[in-house]
């Protein structure tokens, strides 16, 4: 295919959050999704991310979706409601709702869409059954909108049980690390058609030695995180998303294994 214009919505685990580069910048997999799709095709493709951290289901749509349709991609990726999952009165049709608005009017605009479920944080989350349960219900939930749906493409991450374990986490147990992007991307790779790198399946580990336990993972991440909650305030306030217009991304000289590098230097 040529012409190939990709965007991106979502909330931080679209924007890339845990899989940083050296400037701090989030890469994640969207980014690399994008370099690795010109690498398999030989050909520059326009990529555009407009995921914010903290957004939840609904006010991705309500800001990001219109914004994404008016640059005319021909593909468009959503994800979202992990957020929602964590706050017990949203219900679960509330959630698939936004994904049935999304596909409406990717039906209207002529874009085809990539639906991704987001990974399984909860072994390693207070509260983490619960939240196992409402991902259960979501997942359900949205695949029944999608239901003859062949032309949405699906990448299907909540029931890997491999990405669900440990080693492709971060640090505050709630957003993969460079490892756990790396599987995703391979995933939406694989589901557009193409063979990514093997390796992005299961990298090698990469031991930081933190492992934050008990009270000091609480005062780190948990509590900050009960604070936006009381303060109603979010993560992303006052960010704005890292591409919000056509990044030219070319194919790599070395392939898919350098695609975080050729994105970082477009």
């Amino acid at each position: 295919m040529t012409d190939v214009r990709y965007v991106a919505i979502g909330d931080s685990f679209t924007e890339g959050v845990g899989d940083e580069l050296p400037d701090g910048t989030p890469r994640g997999w969207a980014d690399l999704v994008a370099q690795g799709w010109a690498d398999a095709t030989g050909a520059p493709i326009r990529y555009a991310n407009l995921a914010i951290r903290g957004r939840l289901a609904w006010p991705i749509v309500e800001e990001q979706l219109e914004a994404a349709l008016a640059l005319k991609p021909t593909h468009l990726s959503f994800n979202g409601g992990g957020n929602d999952m964590l706050r017990p009165r949203t219900t679960i049709a509330h959630i698939a709702d936004a994904f049935s608005q999304v596909l409406r009017r990717c039906d209207e605009e002529g874009v085809r869409l990539i639906l991704l479920s987001g990974a399984d944080p909860t072994r390693g989350l207070p509260l983490g059954g619960l939240v196992r349960r409402r991902g259960d219900q979501l997942s359900a939930a949205v695949m029944a909108r999608v239901a003859g749906r062949d032309d949405v493409i699906r990448a299907l991450n909540w029931p890997d049980k491999v990405l669900a374990t440990g080693p492709f986490w971060s640090e505050d147990r709630l957003h993969m690390n460079a490892r756990g992007h790396h599987r995703v991307a391979a995933r939406v790779l694989t589901a557009l058609g193409f063979e990514p790198d093997p390796t992005w399946w299961d990298l090698p580990v990469e031991d930081s030695g933190v492992r934050l336990r008990g009270a000091h993972y609480y005062r780190t991440h948990v509590g900050p995180w009960l604070k936006r909650r009381l303060t109603r305030t979010s993560s992303g306030d006052g960010r704005i998303a890292k591409f919000t217009d056509w990044q030219t991304i070319r194919p790599s000289f070395s392939g898919m294994e350098s695609a975080g590098e050729g994105l970082a230097s477009s």
